[in-house]
């Protein structure tokens, strides 16, 4: 297994090197140069004190050698300065990158939780009301578009019964951890709900394609209870296509968080590089960009290894 884990993250710091040049390179070709926009916000900067900036910042230079130049300061740590912010992009990205986890891990969990007990129970029940009632739900959620959503919940919750506050964080530096969870729970449940039905319809699909496998009606006949047949089968293997859906699953998860984030003025990843983005912030974007292609290859990473642990008859060599 070490030498299959070595593998793999050495594969994954390859496609993320790839990965970083077709960035770098769809970043270039955002409408607007940094020095021009700077040059119209401030007419007293001279063509002159364009061109040397330009120069400074290698912005004149063949795309490749701009890469090269870019791609040798950040394997030491040196990412640029935000333009938007006046602070090293690294100091820019940290706190927003632990806040979307935050959001993340949060609503990772609680649709995990609440999606495969769902999905379990449905297909233990298939063609009956609970059946009906749990594709009815699920089919309602992956139709509702998450800014739809999100506006809902701020509206019924935040407008009409005043109950929540409709911004992902307080406004009050000194505000208490009570405040900062009611803040959390309108962005939670609508990213919450994102994964719920996906997950719930790929749970109860892979359950009850286990219940009719060849090895479920032997161990029924050999008398073991419906309960044991359900959770020490079906249930584990049930779980291996499962885990491939969930880290597919997660950059879908990334891009509601940035919809979400930005509904809700969260401070996170999204919301980042949605500004940088509209800011024309290259650095800034062009890291946050990275940073989420380095959770979704870390998480494919993690269903690869979680493999051997559900079923131990696969082998890594």
């Amino acid at each position: 297994m070490t030498a299959f884990f070595t593998r793999r993250l050495l594969e994954t710091a390859i496609l993320l090197a790839v990965m970083s040049f077709v960035v770098y390179g769809l970043i270039g070709l955002m409408p607007g140069d940094p020095i021009d926009i700077l040059v119209m916000s401030n007419p007293n900067l001279t063509p002159e004190d364009a061109a040397r900036l330009k120069a400074a910042l290698k912005l004149d230079e063949p795309f490749v050698e701009r890469y090269l130049a870019w791609a040798g300061n950040a394997v030491v740590g040196d990412f640029g300065y935000s333009r938007l912010h006046a602070q090293p992009v690294l100091a820019v990205v940290g706190p927003h990158l632990v806040n979307t986890l935050w959001l993340m891990g949060i609503s990772f969990v609680l649709a995990i939780v609440i999606a495969v007990p769902a999905g379990v129970y449905a297909a233990t029940r298939q063609y009956r009301l609970p059946d009906y009632l749990v594709n009815f739900a699920t089919f309602a959620g992956i139709s509702i578009p998450p800014f739809w959503l999100a506006l809902l919940l701020i509206m019924v919750f935040a407008v009409w019964l005043g109950w929540l506050p409709a911004g992902g964080v307080p406004t009050s530096a000194d505000a208490s951890l009570w405040e900062h969870i009611r803040h959390l729970i309108l962005p939670v449940v609508s990213l919450t709900a994102l994964g719920i039905a996906g997950f719930t319809r790929y749970m109860r699909a892979d359950m009850i394609e286990q219940l009719r496998m060849d090895y479920v009606r032997t161990a029924r006949a050999k008398g073991v209870s419906a309960r044991g047949v359900v959770w020490r089968h079906a249930f584990r293997n049930a779980l291996i296509p499962m885990v491939t859906v969930i880290a597919l699953d997660f950059g879908t998860l990334f891009s509601g968080a940035l919809i979400t984030e930005t509904m809700f003025g969260y401070p996170g990843m999204g919301k980042m590089i949605y500004d940088a983005i509209m800011g024309n912030d290259y650095n800034l974007a062009l890291v946050g960009l990275l940073f989420a292609t380095l959770l979704i290859l870390l998480a494919n990473l993690a269903a690869d290894m979680a493999y051997g642990w559900l079923d131990p008859r696969i082998k890594y060599q």
